[in-house]
């Protein structure tokens, strides 16, 4: 895990940079969240309302909405697919999003119809890492700050 500006950024996963949005291959799902830059600029989050299993979405559709007492917004699907599984324990705790948002705090599995095709515009790695640094010092966001 890489510490940019004070807000981790695991370089295993894939990102939405600008959409704060995490997705992680695993078996013949895909595992998304929000980052952990999202939690910080959120503050506590107070709700997470998730689409159904089965509902087919297109990549950059919502699957679902997080609500903190700063804001409120949708989770955009990093990759179009079929959601197969949701994180049914944000219903009663929401706050693992901000305690845990790469492990416990995943927000939807998702089968995806092309995992090659849509994540292509995904950056990962040193990459990731990267274009997360040049980001947050763009917009002059330190997750120490927030």
């Amino acid at each position: 895990m890489t510490t940019v500006n004070g807000c981790n950024i695991p370089d295993d996963l894939y990102y939405l940079v600008d959409k704060h949005v995490w997705a992680r291959p695993e078996g013949d799902a895909v595992v998304v969240g929000l980052t952990d830059v999202a939690q910080n600029l959120a503050k506590g989050i107070i709700s997470v309302t998730t689409k159904r299993a089965g509902k087919s979405l297109a990549k950059g559709k919502s699957i679902g909405t997080v609500e903190s007492s700063k804001w409120v917004g949708p989770v955009p699907a990093p990759v179009s697919g079929e959601i197969v599984e949701v994180n049914d324990a944000l219903t009663s705790d929401p706050g693992l999003l901000n305690r845990d948002p790469y492990g416990l705090g995943w927000i939807a599995k998702l089968r995806a119809d092309d995992w090659s095709a849509d994540s292509a515009d995904l950056v990962t790695g040193s990459a990731g890492v990267d274009a997360y640094r040049a980001f947050l010092d763009a917009q002059g966001i330190s997750c120490q700050e927030q």
